[in-house]
């Protein structure tokens, strides 16, 4: 087995013990004991495609399939190795396992490009282990922002604990540069120079029902939702469930539930393709005679444009604060993430439309919801992404699943934008000449 459906049983491979932190079911974490195994068998693919293979100072794999000469800027092709709770296979390490596929099929042929092929596996896109989402791809663009050495994980584990104890005494198997440790002080050493790559290409499940619904493998990513999340605590007074009459009781829970509706009210309301989420929910004490003192939840807000996503952002704003008022409740909201919206470089795009059409498949466009390494890269260097079927439009869930047949067809269109790519940078160095 070869090419795309090779890429597909190669996720299925790293979807159980030991690249998963469970025995049955998909977690792995930024820096875990699973993401140090997969690690070292992702870098022997990429190895065996005909990359030199290194970890950068952030924990990204990175593999190189040098240029024409040495030293070349480079296509970057990458997505994240890390994944969710009780997670897919498919989301993320697809994107990677195709592009070591690319440079597999170009070493197959012993070419060399004008420029090289770098394939990434950033650590950290999802933040299911650290509060930071996109973590290692921000380092490479050198976006990075608020104080690393306060995250910390769930267990109380600091970013920092963790990146000094994976390193020591650890190399990806076939790397010929010496082991490192990794620390706080050299992450954000991953940085790159935007002087050092061509472009950015990103292919990913669609992690939404709409290819699928039309009978498409593929579709091309025009741009990626801007994002905004917070981190809502809302305070009352706890008290005893049989002895606090209704009319003086101060419910964070009855007031947080209410919140929940208005904020699906509000995005209801807007009837576009604006999405807002109520995705985490705790209160406690959390005891059944005891009513709920403090309730912390989360928010997330997405649009196409900026502008329309703020404009809801405020009136759920307004809405909290006129509930917690009415509820006699103290109301804490705070931004977390504010990303904006990332379009695709035009001129990657049309580069994958003509390889779409070659590969006959039909021209598909559309916005990203979800957020992606992408919309990172874009600040470094020019960034399209290529979406891919997945069945019943499921993700962040162990029934996610891609058809080999569709990743096949992927990689026809990623191998297709790269010899157009070829053809765009030879023709732009004979204009230099003449």
């Amino acid at each position: 087995m070869v090419g795309g459906a090779r890429a597909a049983a190669r996720c299925d491979v790293l979807g159980r013990a030991p690249y998963s932190e469970f025995e049955h079911g998909l977690y792995r974490g930024y820096l875990t004991p699973a993401h140090h195994t997969t690690l070292d068998l992702v870098g022997a693919w990429m190895v065996e495609a005909g990359m030199h293979v290194d970890l950068d100072p952030a924990a990204n794999l990175l593999g190189r399939y040098e240029g024409q000469n040495p030293g070349a800027p480079a296509l970057v092709i990458g997505s994240h190795l890390d994944s969710v709770r009780d997670g897919g296979r498919y989301d993320g390490p697809l994107g990677v396992l195709l592009g070591i596929e690319c440079v597999a099929a170009l070493n197959d042929q012993q070419r060399r490009l004008p420029f090289a092929i770098e394939v990434y596996g950033f650590g950290d896109e999802e933040g299911s282990r650290f509060p930071a989402a996109m973590l290692t791809s921000r380092a490479v663009a050198g976006t990075l922002d608020g104080d690393l050495a306060r995250i910390a994980d769930a267990d109380g584990v600091s970013l920092a604990a963790a990146l000094a104890s994976f390193k020591t005494d650890y190399d990806v198997v076939t790397a010929s540069t010496p082991t490192r440790r990794l620390d706080l002080k050299t992450f954000e050493a991953a940085r790159r120079s935007p002087g050092d790559i061509v472009g950015y290409l990103e292919a990913h499940i669609e992690q939404g029902p709409v290819l699928e619904a039309e009978g498409l493998a593929l579709g091309i990513v025009t741009g990626i939702a801007a994002q905004l999340r917070y981190a809502v605590t809302l305070r009352g007074a706890a008290g005893h469930a049989g002895t606090s009459s209704m009319p003086l009781r101060r419910d964070a829970l009855a007031g947080a539930a209410e919140m929940v509706l208005a904020v699906e009210q509000v995005a209801r309301r807007d009837a576009s393709d604006l999405v807002a989420t109520v995705g985490k929910f705790e209160a406690a004490p959390g005891a059944a005679n005891v009513i709920a003192g403090e309730v912390r939840f989360s928010i997330d807000i997405r649009a196409g444009e900026a502008a329309r996503r703020d404009r809801a952002a405020k009136a759920i704003e307004e809405k909290l604060e006129l509930l917690a008022s009415q509820r006699g409740l103290v109301l804490d909201l705070a931004l977390v993430h504010d990303l904006p919206a990332s379009p695709c470089d035009a001129a990657l795009m049309q580069l994958l439309e003509s390889a779409m059409a070659e590969a006959g498949q039909p021209l598909r466009r559309l916005v990203s919801g979800a957020g992606h390494d992408a919309m990172v890269m874009s600040a470094l260097c020019p960034a399209a992404m290529l979406f891919i079927r997945c069945k019943d439009g499921v993700s962040h869930n162990p029934a996610e699943h891609v058809e080999p047949g569709d990743a096949d067809v992927a990689l026809e269109v990623m191998l297709g934008f790269i010899e157009r790519l070829n053809r765009k940078v030879l023709g732009e160095s004979l204009a230099d000449r003449t």
